[in-house]
């Protein structure tokens, strides 16, 4: 076990997040003031500093370099935006202070491209707003986000109480004189709602939050097998001009390995249902590195998915959290994959690009196989401007929901707070009136 010296706590987790994209958690140990270590960085620098001292350090002993270098953080394309507004050079500083390859400064480079032709400055009475519905028909293996297996008693609970949240949302909005740029309904899996429920829902999001300001409404339909004709033509009637259908993979034993109980044909049923109702804008995810399947499966479901047409494809790579039954089950699955997806992701640009998609929107999470990133492609002219608002954190996002978390906006400060939502969807029904509370207190 190797062992690292840092003088605080928080440079204990800066570097301790480097150390684990290098090696197996049990592989180091990180001290603080521990005089003997290994690697013993000392107080003197910042942060970057100490993580440039530390790569080196696990450069050396493992031979591998990191396509993002020393970058830990989530939001590599705000990073890479920000230094450009600075006056900055911004693929210098990355290649030089921060160790990014050229193949990712180059992927960084197109994505701030993309969103320079489409984003505009947001009125600062324009927000972004989040709905949530934490229900799904099952729990995939890879998934530690806020769902539940969905029942018709527990979602009509649930919804009264996101009623009544709304309800509030909309007064607070009002004295505020804010409207809704764009409205994201996501999940859990939205359209795991019965056609009632989720009439009723998509109305009243409709009628509370839809104006004349609003440019954007998308609803997460997810799992191909919850979608139906008659759920796309409410979507469609409460105003909402873009939906997800999320395949993951269209082979069907991988299908079965990560707990999706549908089918590829279900996959193809589901976007001919989308087409039939002219919904103009359809996404479809894809996941890189999950389990038994090689470059060749991936580029095999990405060309049929190309094939049926969405207008969006966001390639992410697999994230193995510690709350999913994937890392009980096969704690080594991400870092096994790891060069396949690479491979994967190199296949992607190409194909996606001879395509004629665009890059539009990254973002990198923890625990993901080969430490890379997820990136959302685009026909243009098809891009979301709620996706490039969250990841560019640059207007309030107030967010509904079990699980949700509104993120206030401070432009004269670049900085955001958080009001959050508790997790667990009882306990949000059954404590609405301090969520309520919360955001009364946060967002004035």
């Amino acid at each position: 076990m190797y062992s690292i010296s840092v003088p605080d706590e928080k440079h204990k987790y800066h570097v301790g997040e480097l150390a684990k994209m290098f090696l197996p958690e049990d592989a180091f140990c990180i001290y603080v003031g521990q005089p003997d270590a290994e690697l013993v960085i000392g107080a003197g620098g910042d942060y970057n500093d100490s993580k440039r001292r530390a790569y080196a350090f696990f450069k050396k002993i493992t031979g591998k370099d990191l396509d993002w270098g020393i970058l830990t953080g989530v939001r590599p394309s705000k990073l890479y935006n920000e230094l450009k507004a600075k006056g900055d050079d911004p693929e210098k500083v990355l290649r030089e202070r921060y160790y990014v390859s050229e193949e990712k400064i180059r992927l960084l480079r197109r994505v701030s491209e993309s969103q320079t032709r489409v984003k505009r400055s947001p009125d600062p009475k324009a927000i972004g707003m989040y709905l949530g519905i934490p229900f799904c028909p099952t729990r995939c293996q890879y998934c530690s986000f806020t769902s539940n297996q969905i029942s018709k008693e527990a979602a009509t609970a649930y919804l009264q109480a996101l009623f009544t949240e709304m309800d509030a949302v909309k007064d607070l909005m009002t004295q505020r004189g804010q409207t809704a740029e764009s409205i994201y309904i996501g999940g859990g899996t939205p359209t795991s709602l019965d056609p009632e429920d989720l009439k009723a829902f998509l109305e009243k999001v409709h009628d509370l939050f839809v104006d004349e300001n609003t440019v954007e409404f998308t609803v997460e339909g997810g799992r191909p097998e919850t979608i139906t004709a008659e759920k796309l033509q409410i979507i469609k009637e409460a105003g909402a001009g873009r939906i997800s259908i999320n395949p993951q993979s269209m082979k069907q034993r991988t299908l079965d390995l990560i707990g999706r109980r549908h089918s590829p044909e279900q996959i193809r049923e589901a976007f001919a249902l989308a087409e039939e109702a002219q919904i103009p804008v359809v996404n479809a995810d894809l996941i890189t590195g999950l389990p038994e399947e090689e470059p060749e499966d991936f580029s095999s479901s990405l060309a049929e998915v190309i094939g049926l047409g969405p207008a969006n494809i966001t390639v992410h790579t697999l994230a193995v959290k510690k709350a999913s039954r994937m890392i009980e089950e096969d704690p080594g699955v991400a870092r096994r994959q790891a060069d396949n997806v690479r491979q994967m992701l190199d296949d992607a640009d190409r194909m996606l690009t001879k395509a004629g998609y665009e890059p539009y929107y990254m973002y990198r999470q923890k625990h993901m196989a080969g430490n890379f990133e997820n990136v959302g492609w685009c026909l243009p002219g098809t891009e979301s401007l709620y996706n490039i608002r969250i990841m560019e954190e640059d207007q309030t996002i107030v967010a509904m929901g079990a699980g949700a978390i509104s993120k206030v906006y401070f432009p004269a400060e670049n900085r955001l707070e958080r009001v959050p939502n508790v997790s667990n969807y009882q306990i949000y029904i059954e404590r609405i009136e301090e969520m309520i509370a919360r955001k009364e207190a946060g967002l004035l």
